[in-house]
């Protein structure tokens, strides 16, 4: 950065992020942040925020608490964070933080192998959880509205399909996009905290979770490959749809410097939704998205 002091290059050990700002006598100030240490959530998470524009539909913070969006009917769960074991991690070496990825099947978390970046986004996405112990998630793979041609999280509708990784993220961010909600596409952070809530919450078992999850899913229906979203209630889970089988959708996640993430199997190959497959950013995936709220 540059400001009238000179160049000025900040350098500190990897999780630590810096916020500058300067007053308007002209001091400049640095703070210094340990984000991917400090465990800190708000207790409020039992009373899931309601942003305006939006209503409560039906469930409780703890099975499922949706919301819907008075426009056009999309629909978020919340996922209470605060509630969950400390054994995630944003960092890839420390295993001590309630939102963030999990080694669910021996994963290997470094910068040659899956890894993900402290974004700008990520980090106020981790404020945003903190803040409010918790965060929203599509309760459906995004859809495409016929009429309008919106974006949406809605039951009945055909799976959006992208060209490429970069095309989901810039979709997803288009759902929800003012000062104080804002929509992402799903981190690896967001996704495994998820599956975590559904193995506390004891919906699923971890078998089901990381060895075979066709029981739950759209696996192998090769006269329908892909139906149309919330189509089962078998294969809903704490008011989440589709999250095993059907498409496989991006997250943010990397492998090594060229690849993407890509989650919860697909309806030829019987992968279970915490597998991580490895995809070139140029092929087509389904996704869904996370909210963020200031």
């Amino acid at each position: 950065m540059k400001n009238r002091y000179g160049n000025i290059v900040l350098e500190a050990e990897k999780g630590i992020t810096f916020e500058v700002s300067e007053r308007t006598s002209g001091e400049l100030i640095i703070k210094a942040q340990n984000i991917a240490m400090a465990n800190t959530y708000s207790e409020n998470y039992v009373n899931p925020p309601i942003p305006e524009g939006y209503k409560h539909v039906c469930g409780e913070w703890n099975n499922g608490f949706v919301i819907e969006r008075c426009s056009d009917g999309s629909q978020f769960v919340w996922i209470p964070v605060g509630s969950l074991a400390s054994n995630g991690t944003l960092d890839g070496v420390s295993f001590d933080e309630k939102f963030g990825r999990r080694d669910f099947m021996n994963d290997e978390f470094s910068e040659d192998d899956f890894h993900e970046a402290l974004t700008l986004k990520l980090r106020l996405q981790i404020e945003s959880v903190r803040k409010y112990g918790g965060f929203y998630f599509s309760c459906y793979a995004i859809s495409i509205n016929s009429e309008t041609y919106k974006l949406q999280s809605v039951s009945g509708a055909k799976t959006l399909t992208t060209g490429s990784f970069d095309e989901a993220r810039k979709k997803a961010s288009t759902i929800e996009n003012d000062d104080a909600v804002k929509s992402h596409l799903t981190f690896g952070a967001e996704y495994d905290s998820v599956l975590e809530w559904l193995l506390e919450t004891q919906v699923k078992t971890r078998a089901e979770i990381v060895h075979d999850s066709s029981t739950w899913g759209n696996y192998h229906y090769k006269d329908n490959p892909e139906h149309k979203t919330g189509c089962k209630e078998e294969w809903c889970v704490n008011n989440i749809y589709d999250l095993a089988g059907d498409m496989q959708e991006w997250t943010q996640e990397q492998y090594q410097s060229q690849y993407r993430v890509v989650r919860g199997g697909n309806h030829n190959v019987n992968y279970p939704v915490a597998y991580r497959v490895n995809s070139h950013p140029t092929l087509q995936y389904g996704f869904r998205v996370t909210l963020w709220i200031k």
